[in-house]
């Protein structure tokens, strides 16, 4: 069952809004998301919260600046995901601007999940000794990773962690920790992603050096010109979208559209077929994220780094269309997983349950995140997906040891790393390693303890969740009048920042279906009617007809064909008018 709820828009903050200058359309979109003031739609790097209120941050600046006058090797570790890529391309291009001239070197090295799993683990500590480092900078992780913090410590390697992962219970040893969501930390946005962390970090070590007289001679480097990095590795990331990080992400897509952008961030888009000078959010997630993910998921992230890092266009493009390729093979291999995903739940009585984690023993484990994302929406359940540890897509031996990896997307209602964390506290040994959020985490276990953390899992599923969140619900807003149901609307609306927390504009409405038919095979598209208005309409990956009478969430959208853009909605769901 599915709930359709239009969200709350005052009407006095929108006459407030409007007030101000906000266009109607917006300023209802606005207050039905939160907004009050017209300052928190302006999203000028003046308005960027401080760095200083970022705990660590200025010790993390004085450490960076200290190894930098004294000519050290300064090695950053990665995540493997998008935002871990964006975040290391950024330190590595940023670091070298700052120690130009100086001596000091700058690397990265991002572990191959199959072989090495997720953080500062001490066999990655242990590899990148190897490389002689006097500091390991991490991006996007370390903050778990205890064990490793202590392994560089012994071995006289320095450690600076910047991430953005909730802590556990024990924080490591490291010389600095930089996350905004470690205890004490009062910077007042605790959504940053990792890229916008790192990000900081940089601005912060550019104003230790400026106060040290570092740029006397030369120029200093304009760290705003690699926004367009800190836009996608945010977006990609689904961090929630706050002020703060809309305004990071309007800044990097002003630049991304003036053409002020990474050659591989270029090269992305046109490996996407996506024009650069239009780029909106939808691009940064739907688009490019996908592509460069694609890397961490199947193969090794360094093409990724090495795609964003890189000043050479043509370079950059061939290894675009290597992720491009990547990527269409992750599509394959996913849709063959979430075949058998579903054949599994439809075995099930997911209704019943307030939970599910599923295990095939052929399962791909860089893909499982995406099958447990799209069956947690399709039974609105928080899902854990798990493979064997050993499962690198061509069955080579990454060392698993009988050990299971999860990735899990949950649903309003669960945080799933305390869920996580719950579990871990009730049955001790059960889950080897785990972190993440509220909507998505990483875990693992051995293979034999499946049932039981099933049953564990679903004991604190169904504790902590509240049975009305276990309805999936849909919230709208409204009806669009006919006069907004226009190219203008539509592109006007497509310009803004939307996103996790701050969602695209959806509405609801009661239509006539005139007439429907299968597109592709796979995508239903439609004809709708409102009083004299006919609209054309697609419900991607839907093959059931629609009833005679509709009521329908949809987006408003840009249908360009042959040169000709119209109006079209896209049905994000539909059921029978009531009372028809």
């Amino acid at each position: 069952m599915t709930r359709i709820v239009a969200r709350s828009a005052p009407l006095p903050i929108r006459e407030r809004l409007a007030g101000e200058g906000v266009d109607p359309l917006l300023a209802r979109l606005y207050a039905g998301r939160g907004v009050r003031r017209r300052s928190e739609v302006l999203y000028g790097m003046d308005a960027l919260l401080a760095p200083h209120t970022l705990r660590g941050i200025d010790a993390a600046a004085a450490l960076l600046a200290d190894f930098i006058a004294s000519g050290k090797r300064l090695l950053i570790v990665a995540d493997y995901d998008c935002d871990g890529a964006t975040a290391c391309a950024l330190g590595v291009r940023a670091l070298n601007a700052l120690c130009a001239d100086t001596g000091a070197s700058v690397s990265y090295l991002v572990p191959n999940r199959f072989e090495f799993g997720y953080g500062l683990t001490p066999e990655i500590v242990r590899l990148a000794a190897e490389r002689k480092p006097d500091l390991i900078i991490t991006v996007d992780n370390g903050i778990a990773s205890v064990e490793g913090v202590a392994q560089a410590r012994r071995l006289g390697i320095a450690t600076l962690i910047t991430d953005h992962h909730l802590p556990g219970e024990e924080l490591p040893a490291a010389d600095v920790i930089v996350n905004p969501n470690q205890p004490g930390c009062g910077f007042p946005s605790k959504n940053l992603a990792g890229v916008g962390v790192m990000f900081y970090v940089m601005l912060a070590l550019r104003a230790e050096l400026r106060r040290r007289g570092a740029f006397a001679a030369r120029r200093e480097p304009n760290l705003a010109n690699l926004l367009d990095l800190v836009a996608l590795g945010t977006v990609a990331d689904v961090v929630r979208l706050d002020h703060n990080n809309r305004i990071l992400v309007a800044q990097g897509l002003q630049r991304i559209r003036r053409g002020n952008l990474q050659p591989g961030v270029h090269a992305l888009f046109s490996a996407a077929g996506r024009d650069p000078r239009q780029a909106n959010t939808f691009d940064l997630g739907f688009a490019l994220g996908p592509r460069l993910n694609a890397a961490g998921r199947l193969s090794d992230m360094t093409l990724g780094i090495e795609c964003l890092i890189t000043d050479d266009f043509a370079r950059a493009f061939n290894i675009a269309r290597e992720l491009d390729a990547l990527n269409r093979e992750r599509r394959i291999i996913e849709a063959d997983m979430q075949e058998r995903a579903v054949d599994a739940v439809e075995t099930l009585d997911a209704a019943a349950r307030a939970s599910l984690a599923l295990f095939h023993p052929q399962w791909h484990q860089g893909v499982v995140g995406l099958v447990a994302s799209r069956l947690k929406d399709r039974v609105h359940r928080p899902v854990i997906a798990f493979a064997r540890a050993d499962m690198a897509g061509d069955g080579a031996d990454a060392g698993g040891r009988g050990e299971l990896r999860g990735s899990g997307r949950s649903i309003p209602g669960l945080h799933l790393r305390d869920a996580l964390d719950l579990v871990s506290k009730r049955e001790p040994g059960l889950l080897l390693r785990f972190g993440g959020h509220a909507a998505a985490a990483g875990l693992t276990i051995l293979e034999r303890d499946l049932p039981r953390f099933e049953q564990a899992f679903e004991s604190v599923a169904r504790e902590l969740i509240a049975p009305a969140d276990l309805t999936r619900t849909i919230e709208t807003d409204g009806a669009l009048e006919a006069g907004y149901m226009t190219l203008a609307a539509a592109r006007q609306m497509r310009g803004e920042i939307w996103g996790q927390g701050f969602p695209a504009p959806l509405f609801d409405d009661e239509f006539v279906v005139e007439s429907q038919r299968l597109l592709k095979a796979k995508h239903l598209k439609l004809m709708l009617r409102k009083n004299s208005a006919r609209f054309e309409a697609i419900c991607f990956n839907h093959v059931e007809p629609m009833p005679d009478r509709l009521h329908c969430a949809y987006r408003l959208a840009i249908n360009e064909y042959n040169g000709l853009a119209t109006v079209q909605l896209v049905l994000e769901h539909g059921e029978r008018a009531a009372g028809a």
